[in-house]
């Protein structure tokens, strides 16, 4: 009669060889390559498993960068944007290097500083297909790109949407140097609003609808 194997018992937690970090599921990991001129991969956990000789090894969801993409990198892709994919795998537990968070997209906006660990998320993607959810953003200036948080914009005081210095024929000094500033659109309005301003309004005809009432 075959003998059944000891069965794999799940973990809560797992120490990161050589350190005192410890990764639970839902954790974000750095993965060693297996090329090591390449960056680390990211990963996260999703569940961690022993077998019976005590061997660790983490279910993990694979995040990819734009250039590990079929669609490759594109101009608003953040140095840090990641993308959370549909590709799931079992790696040792020996090949986390260390940790790292990945925020979402308003998050990530909001930091003071970006560290090496912290890293950005707005698409899911479908490693199969290139497809993307969501599979619409929002767009930006007379360009109409989805914001990279890398890329400094200036906001206009009248639409309130974002601008590139670069799309509005101005350098980054000078965009820093505004006060305040109108995109071309806006500008242009608050001209025609100015000449509308400078023709008198009539007393005798606003007199007269008074007294229809």
């Amino acid at each position: 009669m075959a003998k059944t194997k000891p069965g794999k018992k799940d973990l809560d937690s797992y120490t990161i060889k050589g350190t005192n970090k410890v990764v639970r599921p839902g954790d974000c990991v750095l993965m060693r390559p297996s090329d090591s001129d390449k960056p680390p991969y990211v990963a996260r956990v999703e569940k961690i498993e022993a077998d019976h000789r005590n061997n660790v090894k983490v279910q993990v969801r694979w995040y990819y960068r734009p250039e590990e993409s079929i669609g490759g990198r594109r101009q608003f892709h953040g140095a840090k944007e990641l993308f959370l994919s549909d590709h799931y795998d079992m790696q040792s537990a020996h090949t986390i290097e260390g940790k790292c968070i990945v925020h979402t997209f308003k998050n990530y906006t909001k930091l003071e500083n970006v560290g090496a660990e912290d890293y950005f998320c707005r698409f899911e993607y479908k490693a199969a297909t290139g497809g993307f959810t969501p599979d619409r953003v929002a767009v930006y200036c007379k360009c109409e790109m989805p914001y990279n948080p890398d890329d400094l914009m200036v906001q206009c005081e009248g639409c309130k949407d974002w601008f590139h210095p670069s799309c509005m024929g101005m350098t980054i000094e000078e965009a820093n140097r505004l006060d305040q500033f109108l995109c071309s659109d806006c500008s242009s309005e608050d001209d025609a609003k100015r000449s509308l301003n400078a023709i008198p309004v009539s007393p005798s005809l606003e007199a007269k609808n008074d007294g229809d009432e």
